[in-house]
């Protein structure tokens, strides 16, 4: 087995998330905050709880006098002074009755009620983490593993829900039973009370540690819980690429030392959560036999009646129980916490800034760029872009080019505002790009990449996810420019044909020119491609190539390729090299200038001749 302290490395970019120490009362603060909008269900659920146990405390006290009862009348009887009174004693049972029922009443309505609150809060947090993520910058999912973020809105959120329905109430209920206990007790007995009460710091004693090691191991179980999430996401959604290489054998061994320190921490906690009963129910035996014998001695003196011993025999078993509830409740807490600590980890992470000070009218703009000395590096420590400089006329169809690293997609990432530049501006229609709100801004541009996204629907919906309020005719009209009509009405049922989750019922290039069909619809007045023929074949390419040049007609575009037969028609080509422009022009005049786009050029049209 798997060190228990070795830390568990899931494969991602970036430094690990939720290393750091737990803080348990700053998660309870955040979780206890969150609860502000149900208030008044948290007054009914205390009030409900605490008139349940108070009924239910009751009900020994008059089982007891039942007892005492049922065992004068008896005696009387053996005596020949007297019998048992039914009468007295069927109204005391009724009365019993009717406590218990409108204890279960109580209960129920608390347990309905408490549900109620307890899903809300999740259904929040979902709705909350799932508008946080639009607010969060590139750079954190960059830096998170996929799986780590969805174990925290399934499993995390899930996981509090849970343990707080129980855990409210559980304590409500435990400090009730215990106040109310101690009363009854003290006014049965004060000495066998006293006796009862020397048990309690051993119980302390024994909760307080069982609690303080088990919770590091939940703290440990929630973190594994997430890492484990990631390594099987990364796994299934790359499966064709672990058969392609044949590395099912080295997965299963990573899934399998993974799972096994996850198996540690969980198998740990969980036992020594379950060690609470059996140590509990050993101290509540202690507790019966130190009662049995202090109330058989004062029940011969005459000082308490048998129905009295009944009854406190009752009440220390509940004496104990709340104790050994808090315990239980002290680990769904510290479960909860460890949850709720990765989901507010999540909603309080840093955020992009939606809106700006000063903004512009995006509607103003003309369709120039311009780069204006950028400076800027993913960390302030490694800069990757040095002083990069241009001018982009309105309606310029401008090409990126240039070895991988070299920058290019990068600058597409600043341009949309991903990222900010470290120095220097980025200026659209001669504004500053941060003068704009990022959603007004990124409303300008459309985008094409190469690695294509398509969700579970009709290739009608997936076409419209472009401009949610065209027609089908207007989506038609898209598919026909990007050169997908045809193919598209080949297929089982058209235009209605439902596409999988993994899309794997169409093919690549396929994929690529819905997307393409998508950015056409969107009609954005910059429109930015990214490699996005690169996965369709020659005869595709030439198609697509038609329909971009009607596209990009009149629109300021641009487009990053490696495929450098593409863009050859640019109106303005950029050749990228560590971070900075080394040469620039139209596809002619660089291969006049002989220098490194030519020997770009040159080499691809030799591998492609060979």
């Amino acid at each position: 087995m798997a060190d228990d302290n070795k830390k568990i490395q899931p494969r991602r970019r970036g430094p690990m998330r939720g290393q750091k120490p737990k803080n348990f009362k700053a998660a309870m603060g955040n979780i206890i905050h969150y609860m502000g909008p149900y208030l008044a269900i948290t007054v009914v659920v205390v009030v409900l709880a605490v008139a349940a146990t108070v009924l239910n405390v009751w009900g020994p006290r008059i089982l007891g006098d039942a007892t005492t009862e049922l065992f004068q009348g008896l005696m009387a009887k053996l005596s020949g002074t007297g019998a048992i009174d039914f009468d007295r004693l069927g109204g005391i049972l009724m009365k019993l009755m009717g406590l218990y029922a409108i204890c279960a009443v109580l209960s129920f309505g608390q347990g309905l009620l408490m549900t109620e609150m307890s899903q809300r809060i999740c259904f929040r947090l979902r709705k909350d983490i799932s508008e946080k993520i639009n607010r969060l910058p590139l750079s954190y999912f960059e830096d998170s593993a996929v799986g780590d973020v969805l174990s925290r809105i399934t499993n995390d959120v899930d996981h509090l829900g849970q343990n707080f329905n129980q855990s409210v109430t559980s304590v409500i209920t435990a400090i009730c039973t215990l106040i109310g206990v101690v009363v009854m007790m003290l006014d049965i007995s004060p000495l066998m009370t006293l006796i009862t009460v020397l048990i309690l710091p051993v119980s302390i004693v024994l909760v307080s540690t069982i609690v303080k090691t088990s919770q590091k191991y939940f703290r440990q179980q929630q973190h594994n819980l997430g890492v484990i999430d990631g390594q099987i996401e990364e796994a299934f959604s790359g499966h064709e690429i672990v058969k392609a290489f044949n590395r099912e054998d080295a997965e299963l061994a990573a899934f399998d030392e993974t799972n096994g320190i996850l198996y540690n921490s969980a198998w740990r906690s969980q036992f020594l959560s379950g060690l609470m009963q059996p140590i509990m129910n050993f101290v509540s035996n202690l507790g019966y036999v130190a009662v049995a014998i202090s109330g058989a001695m004062l029940a011969a003196a005459g000082k308490i009646l048998i129905g009295d011993i009944v009854s406190f025999v009752q009440y220390v078993k509940r004496f104990t129980q709340p104790v050994t509830q808090m315990a239980q409740v002290m680990n769904m807490l510290q479960s909860m916490a460890a949850a709720g600590e990765r989901i507010f980890e999540f909603l309080q992470a840093d955020e992009e800034q939606q809106t700006e000070p000063v903004t512009a009218d995006i509607s103003q703009i003309d369709g120039s760029v311009s780069f204006d000395h950028v400076r800027f590096g993913y960390h302030p420590d490694k800069i990757i872009i040095h002083d990069f400089n241009c001018q982009v006329k309105p309606g310029q169809m401008v090409a990126i080019v240039g070895p991988t690293g070299a920058g290019k997609t990068t600058m597409v990432k600043l341009l949309m505002r991903f990222y900010d530049v470290n120095d220097g501006a980025i200026r659209l229609g001669g504004k500053d790009i941060r003068a704009f709100d990022r959603t007004k801004l990124r409303d300008g541009f459309g985008m094409v990449l190469q690695d294509t996204w398509l969700f579970k629907g009709t290739i009608m919906e997936n076409i419209r996810y472009g401009r949610l309020e065209a027609t089908d005719e207007e989506v038609i009209r898209a598919a026909k420019l990007a050169r997908a009509d045809k193919f598209i009405r080949a297929l089982p049922g058209g235009y209605q044909m439902e596409i999988n989750e993994e899309a794997s019922n169409i093919s690549q290039g396929q994929k690529q020119l819905l997307t393409i069909a998508r950015a056409i619809l969107a009609d954005n007045p910059i429109m930015i491609l990214d490699e996005a023929t690169s996965s369709v074949d020659t005869r595709t390419e030439h198609l697509i190539q038609e329909a971009m040049d009607t596209l990009l007609k009149g629109r300021t575009s641009f487009v990053i390729a490696h495929r450098l037969s593409t863009i050859r028609n640019a109106d303005l080509i950029l050749v990228m090299r560590d971070g900075d422009i080394v040469e620039q022009g139209t596809h002619r005049e660089l291969l006049d200038k002989g220098g490194f786009y030519a020997s770009l050029y040159n080499a691809q049209f030799e591998e492609m001749a060979s």
